[in-house]
């Protein structure tokens, strides 16, 4: 008996921890994996009809760039299969901000059955910009084994998605 009230509380105390994360509740159920990696920069672009920024001395600075990262999610559909979106955040002072959103229409298009997705490196944060992410899929749910397929942003941007050649 002491071990099942144990085990309420125990339970009870991770409830309490994960209310306790502010957005988590926003979170849509139907989120299955969501992997954060790589990184791009774009150069500000300067508005000619404002003034341009000062330092505290007075003279005229440049804007800084706008950097961030990227987010792969798949999200379930009703049918078991999933639609993956690639998202840029950017870095801003009060915190990370959504800049885009991209249904990546590739994997809709295959009907996939997502089992997993990977970046690169799990080492953190790269300071290199681009992205390359692994995403296992399935196109018959029967299959035993899933497909690699890569999703990579060189750092130009320009996107490749491709199934993994290993």
């Amino acid at each position: 008996m002491k071990a099942l009230f144990a085990a309420a509380l125990l339970l009870g105390g991770f409830g309490q921890a994960f209310a306790d994360i502010p957005g988590i509740d926003a979170l849509p159920v139907s989120t299955i994996f969501v992997a954060s990696s790589g990184m791009w920069e774009r150069e500000a672009a300067e508005d000619t009809a404002k003034s341009p920024q000062t330092t505290d001395k007075g003279a005229a600075s440049r804007p800084e760039p706008t950097r961030g990262y990227y987010k792969v999610v798949a999200m379930r559909q009703p049918d078991g299969t999933a639609k993956i979106y690639l998202q840029q955040i950017a870095y801003t002072a009060n915190g990370p901000a959504l800049v885009e959103t991209l249904e990546l229409e590739e994997f809709t298009q295959m009907k996939a059955y997502v089992t997993d997705i990977r970046p690169e490196s799990s080492a953190g944060a790269s300071s290199l910009p681009g992205l390359f992410v692994t995403v296992h899929l399935k196109t018959d749910p029967a299959q035993k084994e899933p497909d690699a397929w890569t999703i990579l942003i060189d750092e130009l941007g320009d996107m490749k998605i491709e199934k993994a050649s290993n």
